[in-house]
């Protein structure tokens, strides 16, 4: 195989892709610390974990629901066109969150902030599909998988930069900076019309074929894959949380999650920078059980360092996962509602990462940290079973 034909290189070189690629992966960067934002800032303002709770709690559940609906209105209109209409939004509700004066007004607020959040890890998806469809589909599998180094990274360092700031006691300056970030990427990328994909108003029959797409068994299989992603996403942040206080070292949950997520980046650069032979539906069967059974040693941890290792092994399945869901994804679903089809996929991970966490939490309390880890090969199964369901679907026809 050519080495001109593998790699990030060539996707990178590609007219506009780097450009719209870095500003999208700066806006994640303060997407990623919107949420920790509002614990911080409502709790200096209030001290109440409770109203902080409710206000990140209502930015989360707003992002959710009404994403996806903004983002059929951006695959029916545009992303130029469309974008900035929302970052206009996103922000009066940030300055509306800063300027709050009551636990009331501040939740609305934040609410409404997430209601208004441009999606652009999706946005960016939407612009490498539209790029790469015809002549280079087969490098779509590396361009998420810079999409998955992306959001790895954004959620690697958004969470640490606002406790950072949160404990020197600037947490307003925390959410201004998460506001400026979003607002900053998401400008820059309104302005990079050359690679936005074309709107498909005017197109009704496109857009008919494409709303009735998302009722498709394979697309729903999709987003259910995706929220069982989510469970275990739920999951671990508590359950390595409870196994570190459990085990008297509360100190070494952190270096468990930074090394996971380490390790994640690690192995999604890697499997970028080669294209796979093997069909995409049979790489996720073979991802889903590794991870599956990696995920079982997890509650048979004896000590924190053997969580650690088991929780790095593990971790390694979740960005070719992710990527293979995107990926397969793309090819669900016309490019009409791609965008949709992305948001939707996100939002069913946030919601499976949050009923997760909500088990996880309370399994900890009734059967300690091991009840807990449980969780993991039990979302580790569902993705298996679904993954190889979804496989059964794909399979060509002999």
């Amino acid at each position: 195989m050519p080495r001109a034909a593998t790699g990030y290189g060539p996707l990178l070189r590609t007219p506009g892709a780097a450009a719209f690629y870095l500003t999208a992966a700066f806006g994640r960067v303060g997407i990623a610390m919107t949420g920790l934002g509002l614990v911080w800032l409502l709790h200096d303002r209030t001290g109440s974990y409770a109203t902080a709770g409710l206000a990140a709690a209502g930015f989360a559940l707003a992002e959710g629901l009404v994403g996806p609906h903004l983002a059929r209105l951006v695959d029916r209109f545009g992303q130029t066109r469309m974008l900035p209409l929302y970052l206009l939004g996103h922000g009066a509700a940030v300055a509306s969150l800063l300027l709050s004066t009551t636990p009331a007004a501040t939740v609305v607020a934040a609410t409404c902030a997430g209601a208004a959040v441009p999606q652009l890890g999706a946005l960016s998806a939407a612009r490498w599909a539209h790029l790469l469809r015809a002549e280079r589909a087969d490098e779509l599998p590396s361009a998420f998988s810079l999409e998955s180094l992306a959001n790895a990274t954004a959620f690697l360092v958004g969470p640490v930069l606002v406790t950072a700031l949160g404990a020197a006691g600037h947490p307003a300056l925390a959410t201004a900076i998460a506001a400026a970030l979003i607002l900053g990427g998401g400008a820059a990328l309104a302005l990079q019309r050359g690679t936005a994909p074309p709107p498909a108003r005017g197109n009704a029959e496109g857009e008919s074929r494409g709303r009735s797409a998302l009722l498709r068994p394979a697309f729903l299989l999709l987003a259910l894959l995706n929220l069982a992603i989510g469970l275990y996403f739920g999951t671990m942040g508590v359950a390595v949380t409870a196994f570190a206080v459990g085990q008297g070292t509360p100190a070494v949950a952190t270096p468990i999650i930074a090394a996971a997520s380490l390790s994640g980046l690690l192995t999604g650069w890697l499997y970028g920078l080669r294209k796979h032979p093997t069909p995409a539906h049979r790489q996720l069967v073979l991802a889903t059980i590794y991870l599956t059974a990696t995920a079982a040693l997890l509650p048979l941890a004896p000590s924190a360092l053997w969580l650690g290792v088991g929780v790095v092994l593990t971790e390694a399945a979740i960005p070719p996962t992710l990527v293979l869901l995107t990926v397969l994804t793309e090819r669900a679903v016309r490019p009409t509602m791609l965008t949709q089809a992305f948001t939707w996929n996100n939002s069913a991970s946030a919601a499976g990462s949050a009923l997760a966490a909500a088990l996880a939490g309370r399994a900890a309390d009734a059967w300690g940290p091991s009840g807990a880890l449980v969780q993991a090969p039990v979302a580790g199964l569902v993705l298996v079973v679904l993954s190889l369901v979804l496989a059964r679907r794909l399979r060509p026809r002999q």
